[in-house]
């Protein structure tokens, strides 16, 4: 059984499977489904009652979401470190700060790369607050409830993604 943690690819079913169980288990426990992007809305507002409690008090989004560590929180730790226990386990872990895709058409410059990465994930950050979810609560979890409101952002999601590397590595890097 430990073998197929070993395994430096998983079966989509088994870990489709293990996304659903884990999604039925946070509605059983919690009446919440799991997701990311409120995460990071509420390590913003630790940050800000940190600095201002006063004027946190009266931000009518903090009182829907409330900045404390929760398991929603703690998702996001949660995920780097399963992914390194998972890569290190399997034997595939290294550090690489320019993925050879990327290099081979923008360049090997890490800088560039981690200001992409940064500018894409503040752009991310935006859209999924706007879109009221992220790709794992909206994508997962609305389509779990038959949401078509769900459904439709998650093909918005990687119609947006296809378009963008599309863009990128067919248009810019060509």
């Amino acid at each position: 059984m430990f073998e197929y943690f070993t395994q430096e690819l998983w079966s989509p079913y088994v870990a489709g499977a293990g996304v659903g169980v884990l999604s039925c288990l946070a509605f059983l426990l919690s009446d919440r489904p799991i997701g990311c992007s409120s995460a990071f809305v509420k390590a913003r507002g630790m940050i800000g009652k940190a600095i201002d409690p006063a004027r946190m008090k009266t931000k009518e989004y903090y009182r829907e979401i409330v900045p404390q560590v929760d398991w929603a929180f703690m998702i996001i730790p949660g995920i780097v470190i399963g992914a390194f226990i998972s890569a290190f386990i399997s034997g595939s872990f290294h550090i690489l700060w320019v993925p050879s895709t990327w290099g081979s058409i923008f360049g090997y410059d890490p800088i560039l790369r981690i200001a992409v990465a940064l500018t894409g994930g503040i752009l991310l950050g935006f859209g999924s607050r706007w879109a009221g979810g992220c790709t794992s609560g909206h994508g997962i979890n609305g389509s779990i409830q038959l949401s078509l409101a769900s459904i439709i952002t998650a093909c918005c999601f990687f119609a947006g993604g296809i378009a963008t590397a599309v863009l990128l590595y067919r248009v810019i890097g060509a």
